[in-house]
């Protein structure tokens, strides 16, 4: 899970953010070939610390 905005794409300015789509409050999650009750609880302990 990532922040685009502040990560990958940290370089561009927020015009330029906005113009491809990449909002503030966007978030990249990213998963394999895990169980899925492994990736819910990964997922759930990441938004439970937000």
């Amino acid at each position: 899970m990532l922040h685009p905005s502040t990560t990958t794409h940290r370089q561009l300015n927020e015009k330029q953010l906005l113009e491809i789509g990449v909002y503030e409050g966007l978030v990249r999650i990213s998963f394999g070939l895990e169980h899925i009750e492994d990736i819910l609880s990964d997922l759930r302990q990441a938004l439970h610390r937000l």
